[in-house]
C-alpha cells in the first residue's frame, strides 16, 4: 500500500499433492479449469480415499466443529440483520477503508459512514502512544459502527508506527532478519508482541502478513517478503496469523494472488506473464495456509496476472476474485490495495475504479478518494449497475469481522 497513497485441505497434502493439481487445472484457462470443484475440495476428498477412515459420530452431542459452524452462522445471521436495518448510505460507507482523511476525522467518519481508516507514518510522526490511542478512541465515538483501524506494521522497510522512537525504541525487524535471528520462534514472539503493542495503540488491523514468494533479491517485493520457498514462505504465514488471531487483530494476507517479480504497481503497470500452474504449486500455497489458519481478510494487488485476466488489475477483475473465492475457498473480507496507486490509473478514474472495485468482488476499497467514490457506488446501484444483493453480502462479511474481532457484540454472544 502506498505510504501516501470451504476451508482448504491440510497444508502438506496440497505440497505433496501440487503435481497432481496442476494435471488437473488448464494453466490457460482458470477459471473453467475444474467445473464446480474447488482446488481445496478436490484435495480433501484425495485426502479421504487415502485414509479410507469413516468418522465416528458418540451419540447426539455436537462436535466441535458443528458448535463452531453454528456460532458462524449465527453471527451471519446477526450480521445480515444488521445489514437490513442500514440505509444505502450506510451500507456502501462500510465498505471504505479510508486513507488520508483530512479536515475534521470525526466529522468525516460520521458523514460518510466510513468502515475503517487506515494510518500512515504521518499519524504516529508527532504523536505518542497516549495521545494516538485517545485520537483513536475520539474516531471510535464518532462511529455508529465500530472502525477497523488499520495500519502496514510489517516489520523491516514497511513500519508506519515502530520507525518513531517515542512508540518503541528499535524498529520491528524483518520477517528475514527474524528468521535468520531465531527461527519460526522469533517470528512466534515478535508477532505476539507487535500484536499486542497495536491493539494498545488502538488498532485492530494489521495488514499483514506479505503472503508474496520471492527467493529473488532483484524482485521489488523481496525485502518485504519472507525470502524463501513457497514451503518456507506458508509455513511463517500459518505462524503469524495463529498469533495475530490468538491474539484478537485483523489480518489481511496480501497481495493475491503472489506479486513475483512484478515492478513497483505504486508508480506504474505492472504485468505478471506466469503460467497459472506457477500460481496453483507456489503463489496460491501461503493464502491457502492463512486461510486455513483463518484470516480475516486478503487484499489483492494492482497487478495484471496475465493467464487470469489479461485485460484489468487484480484488484478489478471478478476472474482473480472468483478464483480466491472458488478455488482457494476463501469466504471473509477482499479488499484492494489503494486505490489511488499508480498501476489504475492507466484503465480508470477515481469514481468509476469505485464501481469497478464492488462488481469484481472486493468487500471493501482501500483508498483517500472516498468523498468520490461512496456517491458513485451508490449512484451506480440506484441505476442498477450495482445490483444491492452484492452491496449487502459485501457489508454482512464486514460485520461478521467485526464481530470476531469483538469490535461488535452479537446478540448470540
Amino acid at each position: 500500500m502506498s505510504e501516501k497513497p470451504r476451508r482448504p485441505g491440510n497444508l502438506i497434502l496440497i505440497v505433496l499433492l501440487a503435481g497432481w493439481i496442476v494435471c488437473s487445472c488448464n494453466a490457460s484457462d482458470p477459471p473453467e479449469a475444474s467445473s464446480d470443484r474447488s482446488v481445496q475440495t478436490r484435495i480433501t476428498d484425495e485426502s479421504e480415499e487415502t485414509t479410507g477412515e469413516v468418522p465416528v459420530t458418540e451419540g447426539p452431542t455436537l462436535s466441535s466443529s458443528e458448535e463452531t459452524m453454528n456460532s458462524e452462522i449465527s453471527s451471519v445471521e446477526f450480521a445480515e440483520e444488521r445489514v437490513a436495518q442500514m440505509t444505502l448510505e450506510e451500507k456502501v460507507g462500510q465498505m471504505f477503508f479510508a486513507t488520508w482523511v483530512s479536515g475534521n476525522v470525526p466529522e468525516e467518519i460520521e458523514n460518510w459512514n466510513l468502515g475503517g481508516l487506515v494510518l500512515f507514518a504521518p499519524d504516529f510522526e508527532k504523536s505518542d502512544p497516549v495521545s494516538i490511542r485517545n485520537k483513536i478512541d475520539s474516531y471510535q465515538k464518532a462511529s455508529a459502527i465500530p472502525l477497523l483501524i488499520g495500519v502496514d506494521e510489517e516489520g523491516g522497510t514497511v513500519v508506519r508506527i515502530s520507525r518513531f522512537t517515542q512508540f518503541r525504541v528499535e524498529r520491528f525487524l524483518s520477517p528475514q532478519d527474524l528468521f535468520a535471528q531465531g527461527g519460526l520462534d522469533a517470528i512466534r514472539s515478535d508477532t505476539v508482541e507487535k500484536s499486542k503493542f497495536l491493539l494498545s495503540c488502538g488498532i485492530n488491523v494489521n495488514l499483514a502478513p506479505v503472503c508474496d514468494v520471492s527467493t529473488d533479491a532483484a524482485d521489488f517485493i523481496y525485502k518485504r517478503s519472507f525470502g524463501q520457498d513457497a514451503k518456507a514462505t506458508s509455513d511463517y504465514v500459518a505462524v503469524v496469523v495463529e498469533e495475530m488471531k490468538k491474539e484478537g487483530i485483523g489480518i489481511s494476507l496480501k497481495h493475491f494472488p503472489g506479486y513475483g517479480n512484478n515492478t513497483d504497481t505504486h508508480f506504474g503497470i505492472a504485468v505478471d506473464k506466469r503460467d497459472y500452474e506457477t500460481f496453483i504449486t507456489s503463489d496460491f500455497l501461503p493464502f491457502l495456509a492463512g486461510i486455513e489458519k483463518g484470516a480475516g481478510s486478503v487484499m489483492v494487488s494492482h497487478n495484471i496476472i496475465d493467464c487470469m485476466d489479461a485485460n484489468l488489475p487484480a484488484s478489478l477483475s471478478p476472474i482473480v476474485h472468483r478464483v480466491l473465492r472458488e478455488e482457494l475457498g476463501f469466504e471473509g473480507v477482499i479488499m484492494t490495495d489503494d486505490l489511488s496507486m499508480g498501476a489504475l490509473k492507466p484503465y480508470t478514474g477515481n469514481q468509476e475504479a469505485a464501481v469497478l472495485a464492488v462488481l469484481a468482488g472486493n468487500d471493501m476499497l482501500i483508498g483517500s478518494a472516498y468523498a468520490e467514490q461512496i456517491p458513485e457506488v451508490i449512484r451506480a446501484v440506484l441505476s442498477g449497475e450495482i445490483n444491492e444483493q452484492i452491496i449487502d453480502e459485501a457489508v454482512t462479511r464486514i460485520l461478521v469481522w467485526k464481530t470476531e474481532l469483538g469490535l461488535i457484540q452479537s446478540s448470540v454472544e
